[in-house]
């Protein structure tokens, strides 16, 4: 499969910064259920423990690296394309190599499973990848590059794409090349999605595929090692891939009427998509168009009353309009949801 320039840098772009895009956040009942400690040295260790290096060599004599995480003691589930075009893989668990027997394959959501024999491996438990919640925070474990160690990064979800009957999860947690299939844990240890691609630029947008994919996946009949039969979603043209994907360029660089076009469009697909809602009021926000974008905003913040996005714009307005209460009343909601959101608006003020 050749992948089109702009997904090769959501694929190899490398960043171990963390990317602290603006999420949203549902409501505030969610906050007081949020774990506020960090995970224990423990919990991180036992986890570490499912983690295992994939390698594949493919047909022109090249090797790919990637990350898997142990399901059960014969399967290990990871990315297809850290093994698309290969004519060789295996994992590697604590120095000892393993090829699989078989596979179930998910091309088209990127999910892989390989099964393998005398493995012995140590799984993990899988969570539910449906009650997550905005700002909810995750650990990803990765073996980067040809890392032989697990590396921990901590982040929250920023956003929850509603996509092929399960939820795309965005998160600030960064990961890099070969971290590819590498898995996101909720604070109790359950795993609750695979990282998958980024967004190119130095603000990226991270992509991780639910869990619910993966358990749908293991229903699924084995197929063929070797052998792919259909692209995935995210390597379609532009045209074709999903609004949560399409709006994240013209997003970023400040082209403001694009984002509008896309956004429309997002929402006349799917009218109750507070994301559309959000790019569509902030497209107009920055086009001038004040009391359209106001008017976006509320109709979203009706549905999720504590979105920490909306609540900034809506303050950054108020501060333009002299609305210093207003203001106030911005600094107290971001507080209740994450002193850190409130810490990214101050910043805005100032500029």
């Amino acid at each position: 499969m050749v992948l089109n320039k702009f997904l090769v840098l959501f694929l190899l772009s490398s960043s171990l910064a963390h990317a602290e895009n603006t999420g949203v956040f549902p409501n505030a009942a969610s906050v007081a259920e949020t774990h506020s400690a960090n995970p224990s040295d423990a919990l991180l260790y036992q986890l570490k423990e499912s983690m295992v290096k994939v390698s594949s060599t493919v047909k022109s004599g090249g090797h790919g690296y990637g990350t898997g995480i142990a399901i059960s003691k014969d399967h290990v589930v990871t990315n297809c394309h850290v093994l698309q075009d290969s004519n060789g893989m295996s994992i590697t668990k604590w120095g000892e190599a393993f090829a699989p027997v078989a596979m179930i394959a998910d091309w088209e959501h990127d999910i892989c499973i390989m099964r393998f024999e005398w493995a012995n491996l140590k799984p993990v438990q899988m969570g539910d990848s449906e009650t997550l919640r905005y700002e909810q925070p995750i650990i990803s474990i990765s073996m980067p590059g040809d890392s032989p160690a697990p590396y921990v990064t901590l982040g929250k979800i920023k956003a929850l794409y509603t996509f092929d009957g399960a939820n795309v999860m965005r998160a600030s947690a960064a990961f890099a090349i070969g971290a590819s299939g590498s898995p996101v844990f909720d604070y109790d240890g359950k795993l609750i999605a695979i990282s998958t691609l980024k967004s190119p630029g130095q603000k990226a947008y991270f992509y991780n595929m639910p869990i619910k994919w993966v358990k749908e996946l293991l229903t699924k009949p084995e197929t063929p090692l070797y052998q792919s039969s259909k692209s995935p979603f995210w390597d379609a043209p532009d045209e074709a891939r999903p609004f949560f994907m399409r709006v994240v360029l013209p997003y970023q660089n400040g082209h403001w009427a694009e984002l509008k076009t896309v956004a429309e469009n997002w929402l006349k697909q799917e009218p109750n998509s507070t994301e559309a809602l959000y790019y569509l009021g902030f497209a107009e926000q920055n086009l001038g168009n004040i009391k359209a974008a106001n008017q976006y905003y509320q109709q979203l913040l009706k549905q999720h009353p504590n979105h920490p996005a909306t609540l900034i714009a809506l303050g950054l307005m108020a501060n333009k309009a002299g609305n210093l209460a207003e203001v106030e009343k911005t600094h107290i909601a971001l507080k209740a949801i994450d002193s850190a959101l409130d810490e990214e608006f101050i910043e805005a003020l100032k500029q």
